[in-house]
């Protein structure tokens, strides 16, 4: 079926997912300049240091950037999160110097706040290990056949034996090389080669793997990237289509990536409540329990 998360996302609807998760990416390679500020401290507040790495956990929280993407000192929202992060450190140690984390209530917001944060760690855990790219591909596929049921594309495609002789022929292709002559010229099939690579009218789920996820992530009158099929190494064209474009992957990648880390998160808990012992007392008892015991807090022994 069509991605639809609305009904699996309410089954774990108590799950509090990181801001900025439906972009999350698999884990993101580290850049030189990156790496520069790995363990680098950017304030120290009465002798307790911000990290660098709470800024930038501070900036994807806000929305300012995606997980995964550069964020250095240069980035024009950093400084003022850093002060926002300075303020929230000085009102932290001012209610530790009056004892409010002592209070009762307050120990039981700072264990469920605990609570959160290690389940979103979980969920961190989880996109990095479980939602791949090789997992984002086949939900894409998958995806792509079903929106193209009744798609109908005109399509050209070139194929060879290499990667390399397909990599060099794409070359020609963006520097302005006319796609049909390039066809003619290089491509081995030889049911289109004369026709400059020209499959005609199809719909694309006819075609074997990959050529329906490719024909989809091509937008209309542009050409493919190279990709392997059965046969060899391939280039395509989508020269026109009768129906509407289904999305590319680059659109639906972050529908991709939520609906992939709920399925993750409804299957660990799944697993978790049937292991778990749970009990849970009636709601009309406990509303008589409330009732007849005196208030322990405001009334200590």
């Amino acid at each position: 079926m069509l991605l639809n998360f609305r009904t699996l996302a309410s089954g774990i609807a108590g799950v509090a997912l990181l801001a900025g998760l439906s972009a999350c990416d698999s884990e993101p390679a580290v850049t030189p300049e990156r790496a520069a500020y790995e363990g680098v401290t950017a304030a120290v507040v009465n002798g307790e240091p911000i990290y660098f790495s709470d800024v930038e956990l501070e900036a994807v929280a806000q929305g300012q950037i995606e997980p995964g993407t550069e964020f250095t000192t240069t980035h024009p929202e950093y400084h003022q999160i850093l002060e926002q992060l300075i303020d929230q450190r000085l009102l932290a140690q001012e209610a530790l110097a009056r004892g409010l984390d002592q209070d009762p209530a307050a120990q039981r917001r700072l264990e469920s706040g605990r609570e959160r944060l290690l389940g979103n760690i979980l969920v961190e855990s989880l996109v990095a290990s479980e939602v791949t790219e090789e997992a984002i591909d086949l939900m894409y596929e998958e995806q792509v056949k079903l929106q193209q049921l009744d798609d109908e594309v005109r399509v050209r495609f070139i194929l060879v034996e290499t990667a390399e002789t397909a990599g060099a022929i794409l070359e020609e292709l963006n520097t302005g090389r006319d796609f049909a002559e390039a066809a003619l010229e290089y491509s081995q099939d030889t049911n289109t080669r004369l026709d400059g690579g020209n499959l005609g009218w199809i719909s694309p789920n006819e075609l074997d793997s990959p050529f329906p996820a490719i024909v989809g992530d091509t937008e209309t009158g542009s050409i493919s990237g190279v990709f392997e099929s059965a046969r060899g190494w391939n280039i395509l064209k989508v020269d026109e289509r009768r129906t509407r474009p289904p999305k590319t992957k680059a659109e639906m990648r972050p529908e991709i990536i939520t609906f992939l880390t709920f399925t993750q998160i409804s299957d660990i808990l799944r697993a978790l409540r049937n292991q778990a012992d749970i009990q849970q007392p009636d709601p009309s008892d406990l509303a008589a329990e409330a009732a007849d015991e005196p208030d322990a807090e405001s009334n200590p022994e």
